[in-house]
């Protein structure tokens, strides 16, 4: 992918501001039970853009949270992925790469595109 494709799709993804369309598909409670759960490590951001599990849960609440989150940000990487003709998957990662990574906090953990967690 050349530089110019880069530039517009993070420009689409900018746009579109993914990570206040996630916000806006889940509840209150369910970003609360998530954040609370990314504090505790059971769950993390992942390279490709979207929320996984570290560790395993029997909660079936915070398995509906996440899904709705990344029901809503698989949804919203497919719509500026189409406006800037890439991938869904090239548009998750770089909303990793430029929003979701830098905002993490000391702590947190995420998975690397190798598929090893790390702890920020």
């Amino acid at each position: 992918m050349n530089l110019r494709k880069l530039f517009v799709v993070g420009a689409a993804i900018a746009a579109l501001g993914v990570a206040a369309g996630a916000a806006l598909a889940q509840t209150p409670a369910q970003k609360a039970m998530v954040d609370a759960a990314k504090v505790r490590g059971v769950v993390g951001e992942q390279a490709d853009g979207f929320i996984g599990f570290r560790l395993s849960t029997q909660d079936p609440d915070l398995n509906v949270a996440v899904q709705t989150i990344n029901s809503a940000r698989g949804r919203l990487y497919a719509e500026s992925a189409a406006a800037a003709g890439t991938t869904a998957e090239v548009a998750g990662a770089r909303m990793f790469e430029a929003q979701l990574l830098p905002r993490m906090t000391t702590g947190q953990w995420y998975r690397t595109a190798d598929g090893q967690w790390m702890q920020r």
